[in-house]
């Protein structure tokens, strides 16, 4: 009897663990679908097991990892580098084909090279350290062209990064190259200031906070009620 409850639980286990590998795969090829064709998804169903879970159209908890993804913004793209979701209290659809998230928290990585593609032409964007307080900060250097002046003027000075409305991402700079000149702080800022709108959030996803690290931005966010395939 004991080897075959042995026997028995293995199979419910190696049954299990297809079922859940197969679920995977398919919520992995649907999240980079939707998502602006990511490059590449991961998706992690954890608890078990599994098939019970599914029988109860209740997930506990699935973990998605998006690379590769293409976030817009006033008419500009903005190269997402990862992008990593933890959705809890999942309940799924009668067809089994999507499911919404009771809640729904993670982080976008944006390196300095997307963030200075994004930004105006001659502008390039890049870690600038720690103020004395310990406030992380970008460092914005560029240079613009100022056509009442007849002249160009250059220059680096660091930004403070935060976040507006729950779908913006702003970089407002502390000081401007040539600011002492009268009506070229306004001409400047146009330039260098970084406001980023980002469409494409699924609905009742907020961004709720952006530090700035040396290797590139991390951009954190929450939601309730989201729908994992939208």
């Amino acid at each position: 009897m004991l080897i075959l409850l042995l026997i028995v639980g293995g199979l419910f286990v190696a049954a299990d663990r297809l079922a859940v590998n197969y679920a995977e795969g398919k919520l992995a090829d649907r999240a980079r679908t939707a998502r602006g064709g990511a490059e590449d998804a991961e998706v992690t169903i954890n608890g078990f097991p599994f098939l019970t879970q599914l029988a109860d159209r209740e997930l506990e908890s699935v973990d998605i990892t998006l690379n590769g993804v293409t976030a817009s913004g006033e008419g500009q793209t903005l190269q997402v580098n990862e992008f990593d979701v933890k959705a809890r209290d999942i309940t799924l659809n009668d067809s089994y084909s999507g499911g919404v998230a009771a809640k729904a928290t993670g982080t976008a990585y944006l390196t300095y090279e997307a963030l200075t593609e994004a930004a105006a032409e001659g502008v390039s964007i890049a870690y600038g350290g720690e103020t004395a307080e310990g406030e992380p900060k970008v460092q914005v250097t560029g240079q613009v062209q100022v056509p009442f002046l007849g002249r160009t003027i250059e220059g680096t000075t660091t930004s403070a990064l935060s976040v507006e409305n729950g779908d913006t991402i702003k970089l407002y700079a502390e000081s401007v190259p040539g600011q002492e000149i009268p009506g070229v702080e306004g001409f400047i800022r146009e330039r260098i200031d970084y406001t980023r709108q980002i469409n494409g959030l699924p609905p009742g996803v907020e961004l709720t906070g952006i530090e700035a690290t040396p290797d590139g931005v991390e951009v954190n966010f929450t939601g309730e009620q989201i729908d994992l395939a939208g």
